[in-house]
């Protein structure tokens, strides 16, 4: 972090969904580096308890969709602002389709009038990996490569965020960024219905549960640190180079679903195995894994932490907060087939 402490030492930074994973873990290196955080997020995936205690932490509960909240933020004249906030993920969009373009499409653009009208510095939209390369696209997966091709709400949403961050920077000179994220896991993010793959397979592992894998395990995906997407925005929030860009901020490599499953089973002595569930249908990416040589030639991007490494700091957090996860994490039967046979089996397990 002392590579950040002058870049930082007395901003005022906005983190939009700063209670999630990335935002908390972003927060507090923010904090650490010397700078004033206004945290806004409606905990509609996250809890309180996750935000970092601070004195230079100032958090506000509001949606971003909400004007009055943006209005209130935003008078405060924040030199830069991280916009993490999103109605997660691709399942939750499939079965809440309205809900998700109103806080990613509108909300997203709301922000960037505010940001506009404040003279931010900078705005740092955190886009989707998972959203812009098509199922044919080659590997790695290039930010120049992008189908409009879409399988979910989500994704059209993440697009069109980036498409109003483009109009911003074009028509208004907002200096505007736009790192893609590819599957994000670490310490911070509670496990949930609608979370990410490796949060929830710790939580099932720690209780003894089968992790169930959709379709037949082999598809693959780019598992990426928390620690390392942080310290590439951190690198890119200052940068001239990368203004107006979008660049994926991803591990670099590929790991098969039912290896990842075995790893997370073998580190938390979980004993129950894997159960195998039908794909969904939305899930039509078979591999995917970035090129990360955009990111490294515009902000010196270089990720640190292996995944073997990765899972033990997360499942070490999970261990330290328990009581906190169990009590927060929420699994009601859904639509995701994953959700309702594992709720299932638990639910009889336990009468």
């Amino acid at each position: 972090m002392s590579a950040f402490h002058d870049l930082y030492h007395g901003k005022l930074v906005l983190v939009t969904g700063g209670a999630g994973a990335i935002g908390s873990n972003l927060t507090s290196a923010l904090v650490e580096s010397g700078a004033q955080v206004i945290v806004l997020d409606n905990l509609s995936s996250a809890e309180r308890w996750n935000v970092p205690s601070s004195p230079n932490v100032l958090f506000v509960e509001a949606d971003i969709t909400d004007e009055v909240a943006l209005k209130r933020v935003f008078f405060e004249k924040p030199d830069v602002v991280y916009h993490l906030a999103a109605f997660f993920a691709n399942q939750n969009s499939v079965d809440h389709p309205e809900r998700d373009l109103e806080v990613n499409g509108l909300g997203s653009l709301r922000l960037l009038q505010y940001a506009s009208l404040a003279g931010v510095e900078r705005f740092v939209y955190a886009s989707s990996g998972a959203s812009f390369y098509g199922s044919d696209t080659p590997l790695p997966l290039r930010e120049e490569f992008m189908s409009m091709h879409l399988s979910t709400p989500y994704q059209i949403t993440k697009m069109v965020g980036e498409l109003y961050c483009n109009f911003f920077y074009n028509h208004y000179g907002l200096k505007v960024l736009k790192p893609r994220f590819f599957n994000s896991y670490g310490p911070g993010e509670i496990p949930g219905q609608y979370r990410n793959v490796i949060p929830n397979f710790i939580f099932w592992a720690m209780k003894g549960l089968p992790l169930p894998i959709t379709g037949d395990g082999e598809a693959t995906r780019d598992f990426t640190f928390i620690g390392d997407i942080v310290d590439g925005l951190l690198g890119a929030g200052h940068m001239e180079s990368v203004v107006g860009q979008e660049f994926n901020l991803a591990s670099g490599s590929e790991t098969r679903i039912v290896d990842l499953a075995n790893m997370v089973n073998a580190a938390t002595g979980n004993s129950a195995g894997i159960q195998y569930v039908s794909r969904r249908k939305w899930d039509t990416k078979n591999r995917r894994m970035a090129s990360i040589d955009r990111a490294k030639d515009l902000i010196g991007y270089a990720p640190k932490t292996n995944l073997e490494e990765g899972l033990e700091l997360t499942i070490q957090w999970f261990r330290e907060n328990w009581e906190r996860i169990e009590d927060s994490a929420s699994f009601a039967p859904g639509s995701s087939s994953a959700v309702r046979q594992i709720a299932t089996t638990h639910a009889e397990e336990q009468i």
